[in-house]
């Protein structure tokens, strides 16, 4: 072929990006595009988006190309390059959401009435939703035989950068959204920096990871899933990277939870709205306690610790997310849309299958083989930030109390001034 366009979406990057490294092997010149879409937005997305479209562009002018970036539809922008310039094909990498498989299914049409070729490539999921299916039904419900399956399935070839990407001459390439001021903790996006975690990660954190995960101060999860949420890092690469290591197992297999909610998420694509498996709830219509809840107001203070973290950081400890996820739902009963409309407003790694499949799990209402699961938050706190130091780091009223009152502040005396009595009466039970 002459010249393919790689419309990109969540797989900002040049190493193991199948769609990519086809592309170049096959076309004399290849278009590495993005479409600003003004209709997805985050309050810390947006910053960590544009360090990674740099981080992009300045890694394919390396290979002896460029990012190219326009701003509008996806679909009508890819199309009207396509025929601008023109291009024999539009590639890209296959996607489960339901406004993915949307915008796929315009780009298939759109092409087949342009006369250009489409195709859509692995490389979101290790392995790719739909792959993977029980003798009985058309996906996995259930997580552990999912693994079973998963590990046994031989996993595709993490494939190397392109040598070279040569774009068509005399193409503007515009301009890369501009990135505001990264907030204060926040993780600075891009390939490069996926990799150099990883690479550091493996090394020197991964043989702790198994017995140190839940440990709320000590923050030791890779905090590699926004770069994955972007596709600034293969899913294939980091397991890869990972296996044959202390601790390997562990790890990789919270990858394989990514891909379980992705092949649930295919499978039924309206996991942000209905109940994967319905179970009579009565929801709690509380706009108050919700707003409570969202700005970490709530009087428990392992509660306002991770709301606070999310809201300064667009990042929270995954113990810390089953934590105030069970509260909001099981405590408060507040419907889990709630929850997942709010993650998936902050959340740098907030991609719809794991935040929404993540949500119905912890409500009772999804995967979870036991939807009655309620944790105790003051138990939680206990265990998985004896110290207190967790609270003290994000909610400053506390940072005065001693470790034994750090998680119970109602029962000091004096009351902590500016700090609101509990929502909900809890005991240590």
């Amino acid at each position: 072929m002459d010249t393919i366009i790689v419309l990109l979406n969540r797989d900002l990057r040049v190493h193991d990006h199948p769609a990519l490294a086809e592309a170049c092997a096959r076309a004399r010149t290849v278009v590495p595009l993005f479409v600003a879409d003004p209709g997805i937005r985050g309050r810390h997305r947006d910053v960590f988006l544009a360090e990674s479209l740099d981080d992009l562009r300045s890694s394919l002018r390396d290979l002896g190309g460029d990012l190219v970036v326009r701003r509008g539809d996806p679909v009508a922008e890819a199309v009207r390059l396509a025929t601008e310039l023109p291009a024999a094909a539009i590639w890209a990498s296959a996607d489960v959401s339901r406004y993915a498989r949307r915008r796929e299914r315009r780009l298939g049409e759109a092409c087949r009435e342009h006369r250009l070729d489409f195709r859509l490539f692995p490389g979101v999921t290790v392995v790719p939703p739909g792959d993977l299916t029980p003798a009985a039904g058309d996906h996995y419900r259930v997580f552990t035989p999912y693994w079973r399956a998963w590990t046994a399935e031989p996993h595709r070839r993490v494939l190397a950068a392109p040598r070279v990407v040569r774009l068509p001459a005399g193409l503007d390439p515009g301009e890369v959204p501009a990135a505001r001021r990264r907030p204060a903790g926040g993780l600075r996006g891009g390939e490069s920096v996926a990799r150099r975690r990883l690479e550091l990660w493996v090394k020197l954190c991964l043989a702790d990871y198994a017995e140190g995960h839940d440990e709320l101060a000590e923050d030791q999860t890779s905090m590699l899933s926004p770069y994955l949420r972007f596709g600034c890092v293969s899913p294939s690469e980091v397991v890869a990277r990972a296996s044959g290591h202390p601790g390997a197992d562990a790890f990789v297999r919270q990858l394989c939870w990514r891909d379980f909610f992705h092949q649930v998420a295919m499978a039924f694509p309206e996991l942000p709205r209905r109940d994967y498996r319905p179970r009579q709830v009565e929801w709690n219509d509380d706009p108050d306690a919700a707003q409570a809840w969202r700005e970490g107001m709530t009087g428990v203070p392992i509660v306002d610790a991770g709301m606070r973290q999310l809201l300064a950081e667009g990042w929270m400890h995954n113990r810390a997310r089953m934590i105030v996820g069970s509260f909001l739902t099981k405590r408060l009963r507040v419907h889990w849309r709630v929850g997942g409309e709010h993650f998936a407003e902050l959340l740098l790694d907030g991609d719809v299958a794991n935040n929404w499949g993540n949500w119905q799990w912890v409500a009772g209402t999804g995967n979870d083989t036991r939807p009655n699961r309620m944790l105790n938050p003051l138990r939680q706190a206990h265990r998985f930030d004896p110290g207190g130091e967790y609270v003290r780091r994000y909610v400053p009223e506390l940072a005065g109390l001693p470790a034994g009152l750090v998680h119970q502040p109602w029962k000091a005396s004096p009351k902590v001034a500016g700090y609101p009595a509990p929502l909900v009466a809890l005991d240590n039970g």
